[in-house]
C-alpha cells in the first residue's frame, strides 16, 4: 500500500478508489479459535473523521495504528463487534468490588502522548502477559498507540506520581471506542482492565456518549470471554445490525 488515503465518508462510497489500498492477509492460525484459520482485510488511512469511524464500527472495522480492518475469514465469522450502552450500564457485584480496591487510583484524560516512562511501562506488560509475537521496539509502540489518524485519548491511571496503567480510546460521534490498555505487572491484582472499563464508560456517561465499544467478542474464545460480563450489551450481527447479548456469567 503505497497511498494513504482520508477517510470521510464509508469506504464503499468510492469502492473503485479504495480498491488500490486494500490489503487482503494471507490465512494464518487463528488466535482466538483453537483449528480455525483466519485473516482480515485492511486499509491504510490518512485521516479518519470521527463519524467515518463511526460508520466503519458498525460494518466491522477496528482500528490499529492508521490501519481500519477487518475480520475476513473465508468459513468463520465468530469475531463481532461488541459494544455497551452507557446509559443501561449497571456493575455487577464483582466490578463494584473492583472499584472499591482502587479506590486511591486517579484517571486522567487527554491527548495521546508517548513518553520514555510509557515505553518502559509497556514493554514491562508486554513481558509478563504476550508470548514475544509483538515487537518490543520504540518505534512499534509509537506507531501502534500514538499515531493516530483520529480524535483519541489516553486514560492515565495511576497512585500518587506513579503511573500504573495506560488506556488508549478512540473518540467518535456517539462513543468511545477502546483500542489497547497496558499496565503495570505488579497491580495484576487489582483488575486494572475491568477497572479501565468502568470508569471509560463513566466517562462517556459524563460526555453524553452513547456507546463504549468493546472490540471484538469471539464466544467460545477464553480471552474474549470478560468482554460479554459489561452487560447490557449488543453484538453485531450485520451492517449496522445490533442485536441484544446479555450474558454477564459471573456473580
Amino acid at each position: 500500500m503505497e497511498r494513504t488515503l482520508k477517510v470521510s465518508g464509508p469506504i464503499s462510497s468510492a469502492q473503485a478508489e479504495y480498491d488500490t489500498l486494500r490489503f487482503v492477509s494471507d490465512e494464518s492460525a487463528c488466535p482466538y479459535l483453537g483449528g480455525r484459520q483466519a485473516r482480515h482485510e485492511a486499509y491504510l488511512v490518512e485521516e479518519l473523521e470521527p463519524a467515518a469511524y463511526e460508520r466503519l464500527l458498525a460494518r466491522g472495522f477496528r482500528r490499529s495504528g492508521r490501519v481500519v480492518y477487518r475480520p475476513r475469514c473465508r468459513t468463520c465469522h465468530e469475531c463481532r463487534q461488541l459494544r455497551v450502552p452507557v446509559e443501561e450500564f449497571r456493575p455487577s457485584a464483582s466490578m463494584r468490588r473492583v472499584v472499591r480496591r482502587n479506590a486511591d487510583v486517579c484517571v486522567e484524560a487527554g491527548r495521546p502522548e508517548p513518553s520514555e516512562e510509557k515505553f518502559a511501562l509497556y514493554r514491562c506488560y508486554l513481558d509478563a502477559q504476550h508470548d514475544g509475537t509483538m515487537s518490543r521496539s520504540r518505534e512499534s509502540f509509537e506507531d501502534f498507540l500514538y499515531d493516530s489518524p483520529t480524535e483519541s485519548y489516553e486514560f492515565r491511571y495511576r497512585i500518587g506520581e506513579r503511573v500504573i496503567g495506560i488506556s488508549i480510546a478512540d473518540r467518535v460521534p456517539g462513543g468511545l471506542s477502546s483500542v489497547y490498555m497496558y499496565f503495570d505487572p505488579d497491580y495484576a491484582a487489582r483488575s486494572l482492565g475491568t477497572f479501565s472499563i468502568i470508569r471509560e464508560i463513566e466517562f462517556c456517561r459524563r460526555e453524553g456518549l452513547r456507546h463504549y465499544y468493546l472490540g471484538y467478542f469471539v464466544a467460545g474464545s477464553r480471552t474474549m470471554a470478560y468482554k460479554a460480563r459489561f452487560c447490557p450489551n449488543e453484538i453485531l450481527i450485520g451492517d449496522d445490525r445490533w442485536l441484544s447479548f446479555r450474558d454477564r456469567g459471573e456473580a
